[in-house]
């Protein structure tokens, strides 16, 4: 079996380079929208009378057919044919004979490929933005169930004020709402048709790009062949945006480790998204998130090893480019499943509340409350800082909480100091107040469920 392009050559490829220069076990993924863009290429063909019609529909029945058999697994795929588009066109040849071989007029692998990828990248983005929505609607139902429950809110992992578990939440929800946007933005960088770039300089051929365009379904198609055919942008934003994505991902399993563990235990995941240890009984492991997290790592792996790539590539089209296939599919792989397992683990987690509640009683969260009722009481802010700040003092030295300190004691902590300039210090009140939008009020956090539930039927 020769190569489709071994005329140039007079002796046959070394058997270790044919192995190295092949990308089938990769690319074999692309032998759907391979044969859509070859479909949309013969259809373009036979209207524009570069070929006869007839050629065209028998071209396109023919594709049909070995589209059939790739769907079931009757294809062998081997390396003498290098790549998909190769093993397609051989099999056209075989199935049409001579006909087959005018499949390939005005196109070049190089414009074949970029528009593989795009319609393949088109499809699958859409169905991680499906993930990313499921994902959200679990956030908004558990933090609808826990929008009341009490937590303590943190900064650099120590206690600083009380808000709701549903308010917690959200802040993710925010986090992935983000993402979604960013892979929407995404989508219109990908969404240009490069079909009919030829190599890099176009073609003589008189093609119809705007049709195939058309017959595709792309929004749009690319300005400039050289560019079409060398550009990798459209990947590497969105290995970016996979990368913040998992990012958030991780975020949330490390919080999901942090509160599993026994000196937190503020969550319990249902023992179908754990595992046990195969040396200690007792053990209950939270590894769903903790693969998260560790195949965040690998996502920006995939970004980094692309940026590597792209780097030092002059224009046009350079075989180092055939290196983007195994990133970008590693990296859908590995964001789908993360959401989808995260999502499934989220939804089968419940929260401990009574347990987070008492840790509530620690860590002086009401400080900042009495600071900004003191300003309603007219006293500077940075004043009123420095005089809770003398309050906690007081309290750590007499093993005491804020709510503890008596009348007697204000003079001792600060001649300005009254009764009046002390707020209601439970934590609901605390909560309660904070009806700033944005803020973890119970009302506040309704609105915000509300406004994601708008959002995702939107």
């Amino acid at each position: 079996m020769s190569n489709l392009w071994s005329g140039r050559f007079e002796s046959e490829m070394d058997e270790l380079l044919e192995t190295f220069n092949a990308s089938i076990d990769l690319d074999k993924r692309f032998y759907d929208v391979d044969i859509d863009g070859s479909m949309a290429h013969v259809t373009m063909l036979g209207e524009q009378g570069v070929i006869t019609m007839s050629e065209s529909e028998n071209i396109r029945n023919a594709l049909e057919r070995i589209r059939k058999k790739f769907e079931l697994g009757e294809v062998t795929f081997s390396t003498k044919l290098e790549d998909i588009h190769m093993t397609i066109e051989t099999l056209l040849i075989e199935e049409v004979g001579e006909v087959g071989k005018k499949l390939h007029t005005g196109r070049s692998r190089n414009d074949q490929v970029a528009t593989d990828t795009r319609l393949y990248m088109k499809r699958h983005l859409a169905e991680l933005q499906e993930n990313i929505k499921e994902l959200m609607s679990v956030l908004l139902d558990q933090a609808d169930r826990y929008k009341s429950d009490l937590m303590p809110g943190y900064t650099h992992l120590q206690r600083a004020q009380p808000v709701t578990i549903g308010f917690h939440l959200m802040a993710y929800f925010q986090m992935f709402k983000r993402d979604l946007e960013r892979l929407s933005d995404c989508m219109q960088r990908i969404d240009y048709n490069p079909l009919g770039s030829g190599a890099l300089a176009g073609t003589t051929i008189p093609i119809d790009r705007a049709r195939t365009t058309e017959l595709l379904g792309f929004a749009r198609m690319t300005e400039n062949a050289m560019d079409s055919v060398s550009d990798k942008d459209y990947v590497l934003e969105f290995l970016s945006d996979a990368a913040i994505c998992m990012m958030h991902l991780s975020r949330f399993s490390e919080e999901f480790i942090l509160w599993n563990s026994q000196e937190f235990a503020f969550i319990d995941v249902d023992d179908a998204y754990c595992t046990g240890s195969s040396i200690m009984p007792q053990k209950k492991n939270p590894d769903i998130a903790e693969l998260i997290r560790g195949k965040t790592g690998r996502v920006y792996g995939n970004l980094m090893s692309l940026l590597t790539i792209m780097k030092g590539t002059p224009l046009a089209y350079n075989k180092d480019f055939q290196e983007d296939k195994g990133p970008l599919f590693d990296t859908l792989d590995t964001v789908a499943i993360s959401l989808k397992i995260f999502s499934k683990m989220l939804q089968n987690t419940r929260f401990n509340t009574e347990r987070i509640k008492n840790q509530l009683n620690k860590g002086f969260l009401s400080a900042t409350d009495i600071a900004e009722h003191m300003v309603k009481c007219n006293i500077p802010f940075r004043e009123a800082h420095e005089i809770v700040g003398r309050m906690v003092k007081f309290c750590e030295t007499n093993n005491l909480g804020l709510e503890d300190i008596k009348k007697e004691d204000y003079l001792i902590i600060h001649p300005k100091l009254t009764e009046e300039m002390i707020p209601d210090l439970s934590p609901e009140a605390c909560v309660a107040r904070r009806t700033s939008i944005g803020g973890t009020a119970v009302v506040e956090v309704e609105r915000q469920i509300q406004a994601g539930k708008d959002y995702l039927i939107k």
